[in-house]
């Protein structure tokens, strides 16, 4: 168990928002949360768990204990007839895991190239793309009570998976106990995921529904691409839309797209016909959270160093640089202007997608 103290956290998250840790232990295994749990000094602390950093803003220091997930590890645990199961440790990054499994032979998580972050946050907001979320593809994962120090392991029905939900972004209630364990909604801020597990089912096949990836298949007039290409093809699609977060802090899309009843979807439409939206399985209307922030004006704009993407409206950006960084409170003051102008105009409550810290 490594423990450093006033740790500088800018190069930890990736919008590049200058705070410090007061205390922060590096997690290196399941040995050293349970060190840490049995450590007069650590173990009565709240605590923070941090991993790549990719979807938290931080408005200050941080007095938390700060739990670095730096777990590694990426294996097949399994094949058969119908699929690859494969885990990766907490502390892998996303992306190297996604490249991993390409690499090994093992498709089916392609639509998922460059989303940032660690593996472990992976399933605590089910991270999706190009029509691909990581329920589709999740088998189990393995996590650490903080109040007990047990370990115990989550299917998916008990993660509970919602659009950009689960089980790890609700509090829990005094009464949620079964056997000294939490159950049902609520795992935030009690529980630390170590391990994740993924299905990624035989035969293989391609996911093609976004407008973005038909154009690419057809400009490169393929009938049946491999997963290789559809991978290259994410990756090209995301860095021409979305900033590169060693060159330009940003926390990737900061807004979930809104859902809405077909009803209040052609209320809208009849407003406003160009509304970008798609239809949902479960007959809801999706809508572009992007789109509805562009058609407010705020593509470009900034309130102090804290600004809206040139490229993409979902996206807000760090306009400081080095020590003259944006702060946390700026960051929030502009997500809050875009979230009146879009609900004065639309009707429409935004949700953030980072956590504010």
């Amino acid at each position: 168990m490594v423990v450093e103290k006033n740790v500088p956290l800018q190069p930890c998250n990736t919008f590049g928002i200058a705070a410090r840790a007061h205390t922060l232990v590096r997690v290196r295994s399941v040995d050293d949360l349970h060190a840490v749990l049995a450590d007069a000094q650590l173990a009565p602390l709240p605590k923070l768990v941090l991993g790549g950093g990719s979807n938290i803003i931080l408005t200050g220091d941080v007095k938390p204990l700060v739990l670095k997930m730096e777990i590694k590890g990426l294996r097949l645990v399994q094949e058969t007839d119908r699929a690859w199961i494969v885990e990766a440790g907490a502390g892998e990054v996303w992306h190297t895991f996604v490249a991993w499994t390409l690499a090994q032979g093992f498709p089916g998580l392609e639509n998922l190239a460059l989303i940032p972050g660690t593996v472990g946050a992976s399933p605590v907001q089910n991270i999706g793309a190009y029509g691909v979320e990581l329920q589709d593809r999740f088998e189990s994962l393995d996590a650490v009570d903080l109040a007990t120090g047990q370990s115990f392991t989550l299917d998916a029905a008990q993660c509970a998976f919602g659009y950009r939900d689960s089980v790890f972004e609700h509090a829990p209630s005094p009464s949620q106990t079964e056997g000294g364990l939490p159950r049902g909604m609520g795992l935030a801020g009690r529980a630390v995921i170590t391990r994740v597990r993924l299905r990624l089912p035989k035969p293989w096949k391609p996911v093609l529904g976004y407008l973005d990836l038909e154009r690419r298949r057809a400009e490169a007039a393929v009938d049946q691409p491999t997963a290789r290409q559809i991978f290259d093809w994410v990756c090209d699609i995301r860095r021409a839309k979305l900033p590169d977060p060693a060159v330009l802090g940003n926390a990737g899309s900061f807004f979930k797209n809104p859902t809405v009843t077909p009803e209040q979807c052609a209320d809208i439409i009849a407003r406003e016909p160009r509304i970008v939206h798609y239809p949902m399985a479960d007959g809801s209307i999706k809508l572009a959270a992007g789109w509805l922030i562009d058609a407010c004006g705020w593509k470009g704009k900034s309130i102090g160093k804290a600004g809206v993407y040139e490229k993409q409206a979902l996206v807000l950006v760090n306009r400081g640089q080095g020590g003259d960084s944006v702060t946390g409170g700026e960051v929030v003051t502009l997500a809050r202007a875009i979230q009146t102008s879009v609900y004065e105009r639309f009707g429409i409550r935004l949700e953030p997608e980072p956590v504010v810290w």
